[in-house]
């Protein structure tokens, strides 16, 4: 499994904000793709408002980072993504289908 966490620039020229707005459809739609595909699993803004998190399923790291390549907010500058591989070992029972053990 892995966790996206997109990030906005730490310094944000003037029109950042409405370019960030003017794209979120074309990044809304991208996330619609991945749900329905399977790979992610939940999503949503930070707080304070600096960026995102993406929980995803899979085991390679490489076709993970390019995956978050493909979104329009990275492509446009918006975001940069940190990815994070991690193995739920332990996890709530309505979650046990995303259950992994760490290899050996």
């Amino acid at each position: 499994m892995f966790v996206l966490e997109l990030t906005y620039p730490a310094t944000r020229d003037e029109g950042f904000i409405e370019r960030r707005d003017a794209m979120i459809g074309e990044h809304i739609a991208w996330l619609k793709t991945h749900f329905e595909a399977g790979t992610f699993i939940a999503s949503g803004r930070k707080e304070p408002r600096d960026g995102g998190i993406i929980l995803a399923v899979g085991n390679d790291r490489v076709a993970m980072n390019e995956l978050a390549g493909t979104d329009p907010f990275a492509i446009a500058g918006i975001c940069t993504y940190r990815v994070t591989q991690f193995y739920p070992n332990t996890v709530a029972p309505a979650l046990n289908q995303y259950r992994q053990d760490p290899p050996a």
